[in-house]
Order: C-alpha cells, then sequence, then structure tokens
C-alpha cells in the first residue's frame, strides 16, 4: 500500500502509486513506528524541494532516518518543479544548490530583496500557503495568458499548468494534452502558485517540469 506522502498542487498529501521527479520535506510529520502522518502538516517553514538522488544517499520513507535512531525529516515526493513550487515549496540550496540560487536571485530581482536569505523567503511563502490557510487568489481567464510558465491555478478541484501559452491538466500521474485558456470551463478560477513564486517565475526562475508537458 503507498504510503500518504505525495503532494498535489493544492499542497495536500496523498497516498497514490505515482512518486514522481523529487522529494523534499516540511520537517518531522510522521511516526516512523506506524509509517503513517501526524495530524501537523509540518513543523517548519522551510518547505523544500530536494534530489531522489544525492551522493548515494539512502534513506526509508517515513522511517527512521536520523543518526540518533529517530525520525528525521519526512520524505514527500511531487510530480515535479512545477508542482512543488505550488504547494509551497521551494528548491534546497543543500541537495539543489544551483537552482536554489537561481531562485534566491528571481526573488530578489522580483521582490526587491537585493540579497534574499532563506529564512526570508521561508517567511513570506509561509504566509501564501494554501496549505497552511492562505487564500487562494481569484485570477480572471482574461488574465491566464499572462501569467508565467510554470504558475498553476486550479478551476475547482483540477489543477493546471501554464506552459507555452496553454493550460496543461495536471494528475499525479502526469499532465494531460494542453488546453487553450478558453476551454478552461469555471469562472472561478484560483491561483494555487504562491504570488512570490509566480514574481519569481516571472523574472525568469525555470523549473523542473515532468516529461509528459507539452505544448
Amino acid at each position: 500500500m503507498p504510503l500518504q506522502n505525495r503532494v498535489d498542487p493544492f499542497g495536500q498529501i496523498h497516498a497514490v502509486p505515482e512518486r514522481g521527479m523529487f522529494t523534499g520535506n516540511r520537517g518531522v510529520i510522521h511516526d516512523p513506528e506506524t509509517r503513517t502522518l501526524l495530524s501537523r502538516r509540518w513543523t517548519t517553514r522551510a518547505w523544500l524541494i530536494c534530489r531522489c538522488d544525492y551522493k548515494g544517499m539512502r534513506r526509508a520513507p517515513m522511517g527512521r532516518n536520523a543518526r540518533s535512531g529517530s525520525a528525521g525529516w519526512t520524505e514527500l515526493f511531487f510530480l515535479d518543479d512545477v508542482t512543488a513550487l505550488a504547494a509551497g515549496h521551494r528548491p534546497c540550496f543543500f541537495c539543489r544548490a544551483e537552482q536554489a540560487k537561481s531562485y534566491a536571485a528571481c526573488f530578489g530581482v522580483a521582490l526587491g530583496m537585493p540579497t534574499p536569505r532563506a529564512p526570508e523567503m521561508d517567511v513570506r511563502l509561509h504566509r501564501e500557503r494554501l496549505a497552511v490557510g492562505a487564500d487562494a487568489p481569484m485570477v480572471a481567464r482574461d488574465a491566464l495568458a499572462s501569467l508565467p510558465d510554470g504558475a498553476m491555478f486550479a478551476d475547482r478541484d483540477t489543477a493546471y499548468a501554464v506552459k507555452g501559452g496553454a493550460a496543461l491538466p495536471w494528475s499525479f500521474a502526469g499532465y494531460g494534452s494542453p488546453r487553450g485558456f478558453d476551454g478552461v470551463a469555471g469562472s472561478a478560477l484560483r491561483l494555487l502558485t504562491p504570488a512570490a513564486t509566480v514574481e519569481v517565475l516571472r523574472a525568469g526562475y525555470r523549473p523542473v517540469w515532468h516529461r509528459t508537458a507539452k505544448s
């Protein structure tokens, strides 16, 4: 049975077979004895996006991975960078240093912070994460074309990623066929990607897409 550690663009955590391209964490949010989630969904504001492979390190997902024999951090999984960014995460400075530096540089350009530090970015992102109760900003259908590639929005319970002037429907298995923005049905559309990260994407950050993303 799959563990409950797969994250959707809304920031919610599910138990599904598909693992995705990246792992990451929000601190320790699992019981290593039962390998199940606790009631809390984060213990830190540093929500990271990490590589699944790094210098041969091996971990037992949702097990005891700290040197002390305690839980360590709870391994979460994401379809791709775009999904993880929408859920409110950012690249890890440890295992994804180049991407993290690029994200920080674009964060600084977009938000007028010459050298933003990780805790400063985390405070801003935490205010905007849907998974912690932030209100999802509404976005008009006419404004979808102005969103940068990599931003995600929702039509009710369906999430879409913007790429190449089209909307790609999201699932844990990958993206569906591109749709024109005029083909998105709803009138009450919500922006999933935190506003700060939308501006980071607009400033030039290039996320890693799943192979199914075509435009």
